[in-house]
């Protein structure tokens, strides 16, 4: 009788721990088992440390939730689309991002928008913003995208970034010169101060994106 309780125990503690295991938030199995499938177990447990990691920060304040997005994707190592996807320009869906453990900088960016979205921080408040960076000591200045967040409208906004791992007031990024930015909702042009907002979002690579996602 004993030998049975016992065992009893054991099958309900293991059904336990697996539904346990199974549990996701913003991502569903069937997805999440397709990831396995086409990137590995090692994509699929990277895939459910970000959905954990989202479901601890929802509730967070906001400086927390930016950190936590930007700390999570920023150990992701970064790889040029030439070597990862042997295409000049290439924007990657966040799970193509952390199923194929590589990205560049348009990569993070994505990543780190979509992944906020989904814990509630509002469209009008992110934009992904193409600037030109200046290395220290160096003349040249490169192509790069960072993810940028507004308090309120008009408000210096601060930089999530893939090569300065730190949260940043973009008044302290002096290293970083903004072209244009955008979000699912509009396109905005970089001015002296601020930005004007110059129409929709119809960037090519946006929509190749969105219809991967």
């Amino acid at each position: 009788m004993k030998k049975i309780l016992l065992i009893s125990f054991l099958i309900i503690s293991l059904v336990t721990l697996t539904t346990i295991a199974s549990k996701t938030f913003y991502i569903t199995n069937s997805k999440l088992n397709s990831i396995s499938t086409k990137y590995g177990t090692s994509a699929k447990s990277r895939v459910e440390l970000w959905d954990n990691m989202l479901q601890t920060s929802k509730d967070k304040k906001i400086l927390n939730k930016l950190k936590n997005v930007n700390d999570f994707f920023n150990k992701i190592p970064y790889k040029t689309d030439s070597k990862h996807w042997k295409k000049e320009d290439y924007w990657a869906t966040p799970y193509e991002f952390m199923g194929t453990a590589a990205g560049d900088c348009e990569d993070y960016a994505i990543a780190k928008y979509f992944s906020l979205r989904k814990i509630g921080v509002p469209d009008s408040k992110l934009r992904i913003t193409y600037v030109k960076y200046k290395r220290t000591r160096s003349k040249f200045e490169q192509a790069h995208m960072v993810l940028t967040y507004y308090h309120k409208p008009g408000a210096t906004p601060i930089v999530l970034d893939n090569i300065n791992k730190k949260l940043k007031l973009a008044t302290k990024r002096k290293d970083l010169k903004p072209i244009y930015s955008f979000n699912a909702g509009g396109l905005w042009q970089a001015k002296n101060k601020g930005s004007v907002r110059v129409g929709t979002n119809n960037l090519r690579s946006w929509k190749d994106l969105m219809s991967r996602i």
